[in-house]
């Protein structure tokens, strides 16, 4: 068995604004394992400036894993706890050996066409108009669940908006989520979540930075709206330490990004502490082109969790590959019809 990586530059359609500033480019690697004319095919989705594994040394660990490749799966993701991403690539790479069809890595009805996953719409950062006319874009496109980064802009500006949704949609027809990223000084944080509750909110990501687990648990026992904790997982890698996070701060609900909490053994540990201390959860991906997307997609539905997930970024890109996922009425879909055009392999 031999393997390479190739890192791939992703190209935004527009600039996409989040509290951590603008996004133009997304770098990512793909780790691709041969052996004969078998091929499998991971992408490790380094997000710059959040990823714990954004280190100087990222690309010398990718040279590691592939001069290591025979040692086996198993025994490359027991020493790759500190580079989350590069375990996602892993995994994600063997399961696609394996696999008869390279892309077909949890073949379910959601692979065969037969159902699709709910998800919500994504609204980006910007100018109040170009915001608004985001919302009526996803609105029309039939989503049912719209999440809008906020935190950025005047937050009166953030609340018109939300105002607006809701003079013409309910809670019951639209249900609205918001994303904070941090972006909420601890001691303002309560007064916007009160604010923000007018407008009955679903829920609100990471409020406040993370890192602040006792700031985050006074928030969420007294918070007027469900929280979500996001950024609040990463790089917390033992078992132990998640549990108590969880029992710490009693969020709401947690959000599971498998690039950047340990590929889909690492969410599925987060995912049974969740469901042992009765907190909701959903699954979003993390800016990946449509490979990464792909396999986060196909085992989400194996999860058979009724909530829109995060999973509608395959559209952000000039240059992601041709592949058979689609989102249509606020759902995405595998079409087999369709075929996948990834020139890496």
């Amino acid at each position: 068995m031999k393997a390479s990586y190739k890192q791939y530059t992703l190209t935004f359609k527009r600039p996409s604004g989040t509290s951590r500033g603008v996004l133009t480019t997304k770098e990512t690697w793909f780790l691709i394992i041969s052996e004969e004319d078998k091929k499998g095919i991971g992408e490790c989705g380094l997000l710059r400036g959040l990823s714990i594994d954004d280190r100087p040394d990222y690309e010398e660990k990718l040279k590691w894993v592939c001069a290591n490749i025979h040692i086996g799966e198993e025994k490359l993701l027991q020493q790759l706890q500190e580079f989350p991403s590069i375990q996602f690539g892993v995994e994600m790479a063997f399961r696609s050996f394996h696999a008869s069809n390279p892309f077909e890595l949890y073949p379910s009805e959601f692979t065969t066409g037969e159902s699709a996953i709910p998800i919500n719409g994504l609204i980006w950062m910007g100018e109040k108009s170009f915001m608004k006319s985001q919302i009526e874009e996803k609105i029309k496109a039939g989503f049912h669940c719209i999440k809008l980064k906020i935190g950025a802009i005047d937050f009166e500006a953030e609340l018109d908006l939300l105002k607006y949704i809701r003079r013409q949609f309910s809670s019951a027809e639209i249900e609205l989520r918001v994303d904070a990223n941090g972006a909420f000084a601890p001691a303002e944080a309560l007064e916007k979540l009160k604010k923000l509750s007018d407008f009955e909110i679903h829920s609100i990501e990471q409020p406040v930075k993370q890192g602040q687990p006792q700031e985050m648990a006074n928030l969420c026992a007294r918070t007027p709206l469900p929280i979500a904790l996001d950024e609040e997982l990463i790089g917390v890698f033992d078992v132990t330490k998640r549990r108590n996070l969880i029992q710490t701060i009693q969020p709401q609900y947690v959000i599971f990004k498998p690039s950047l909490i340990g590929g889909f053994r690492g969410t599925q540990e987060w995912l049974e502490l969740a469901e042992q201390n009765d907190t909701g959860w959903w699954i979003t991906s993390a800016l990946e082109s449509n490979v990464g997307l792909n396999a986060i997609s196909q085992w989400t539905f194996t999860k058979k969790n009724e909530m829109p997930q995060g999973l509608g970024t395959g559209s952000l890109y000039t240059n992601n590959f041709d592949s058979p996922l689609e989102v249509e009425n606020g759902k995405i879909k595998y079409n087999p019809g369709k075929s996948w055009n990834v020139n890496l392999i």
